[in-house]
């Protein structure tokens, strides 16, 4: 079946023919066969160079044959049995080695519940409702963490949030001077922060910066939760926190730590993490904290994690990532240059970004960064994905330890000539 028949098929049965609203695409999204290393295809038979590798949480490449096999046996033994196993221990056993500021470790079910958890943590332990965010920064899609989400606005971008929770949610700029100003509210107990920067690097924050906001809130006495949803795992076997030795007192996880399957963790300091544990009974209750979740830490979850950690550990995935990442925004900035084109290629570790009407980001504000013209973000994407270069939302895309020189000399082509095209078309002057 085409992928506009299966387009069809679907917008009779999902909202919107999808699962996640940035699936969705005009006339019809692409619908994926299958995977493997860093190439897919779809149900055409149509293959693409991948850089959105599962939203970022394929950092060994698709199907790697020691995570498949790890799944195909745990699945003969249990697939789910809502017990507890010896893969969880073994697997938090491996987060607590690797993050500096993991001395106990919660599993859940997405890095969603992550942050909700690592909110409802830190509220419960300073005492205070208020919550400090950072403009643009993504946590995930529930109601605690989308005030702010869109570089520039106070508004939640979704209908459905309560006004009094948004009350409770406050936004300062990734500044040092900012944030401080905004701790002076004595009602605020926590801050949280996507250490990549907003929306995976796409708006840089740099590591002096980084820094000096961690002093800010360790200065103010509030929580602070690092989001290493993205940079777990990539920036370094054990996160940005542990490669620029910046150390939070909770950090929430997804994507790899879970060796690319459906989950997500919390991890920190074991005063703030006891809260969890049912040894600290609140009014006999339960726990001073309350966390379920059917499917935390399931058998097949803990089965991939535990076989992709000591792969993940060596950091010699990260390292062929980050090479390939290189070459990459080295080769878009080259044609960008050779053919006259406003514009560059930036971003951390093993992601790219590229941002077309100025030389630098530096400068810019997160609106500003995020604010091109969606005909040129749209000539742009569909440009790649007609030659075969798929790549995440927006203008960005990320490597895998899976991709070659090959397959990036491939997708440079592939740019070199979309850039072709809309100099043509008038998109780009």
């Amino acid at each position: 079946m085409k992928n506009h028949d299966l387009s069809t098929r679907a917008r009779s049965a999902l909202p919107g023919g999808v699962s996640h609203e940035l699936r969705y695409r005009d006339p019809h999204p692409v619908f994926i066969d299958r995977t493997l290393g860093a190439e897919k295809w779809d149900r055409e038979g149509r293959r693409y160079v991948d850089f959105k590798m599962g939203s970022a949480s394929q950092m060994l490449g698709h199907c790697h044959p020691t995570i498949v096999d790890a799944i195909q046996k745990q699945a003969a033994r249990s697939i789910f049995s809502a017990d507890c196993h010896e893969a969880e221990i073994e697997w938090a056993e491996w987060v607590n080695r690797l993050y500096p500021s993991a001395e106990l470790t919660r599993f859940t079910s997405s890095g969603t519940e992550a942050t909700m958890l690592a909110l409802r943590l830190a509220r419960a332990y300073s005492g205070k409702d208020h919550v400090l965010r950072v403009d643009g920064h993504f946590h995930g899609w529930h109601d605690h963490a989308l005030k702010g989400a869109k570089p520039g606005s106070e508004q939640a971008p979704s209908l459905g949030i309560p006004d009094a929770i948004n009350d409770l949610i406050h936004i300062c700029a990734a500044d040092p001077q900012g944030m401080e100003s905004a701790l002076q509210d004595e009602r605020i107990g926590t801050v949280i922060i996507e250490v990549s920067g907003a929306n995976y690097g796409c708006v840089p924050l740099s590591t002096d910066t980084l820094r000096a906001l961690h002093d800010v809130a360790r200065a103010a006495g509030v929580v602070l939760i690092f989001d290493e949803i993205i940079t777990g795992f990539r920036w370094s076997p054990g996160g940005r926190q542990a490669r620029d030795e910046i150390v939070p007192d909770l950090t929430t996880l997804a994507k790899i730590v879970t060796g690319g399957l459906p989950g997500g963790a919390l991890c920190g300091r074991a005063a703030i993490m006891e809260l969890l544990s049912n040894a600290t009974v609140r009014n006999g209750l339960g726990p001073a904290v309350s966390h379920k979740g059917t499917f935390n830490g399931s058998p097949l979850v803990a089965a991939a994690a535990c076989a992709a950690m000591p792969l993940l550990a060596s950091g010699e995935a990260q390292a062929q990532a980050d090479a390939m990442a290189t070459r990459m925004r080295d080769g878009m900035n080259a044609a960008m240059s050779e053919l006259g084109v406003a514009g560059t290629a930036y971003g951390e570790s093993s992601i790219f970004h590229v941002y077309f009407g100025a030389e630098t980001v530096d400068g810019l504000s997160p609106a500003e960064i995020r604010g091109l013209p969606k005909s040129t973000v749209r000539a742009y994407c569909d440009g790649m994905l007609s030659r075969g270069v798929d790549i995440m939302s927006y203008t960005s895309g990320l490597t895998s330890a899976a991709h070659t020189p090959e397959l990036i000399d491939e997708a440079l082509a592939a740019f070199r000539a979309t850039l072709s095209d809309m100099i043509r078309d008038g998109v780009l002057q």
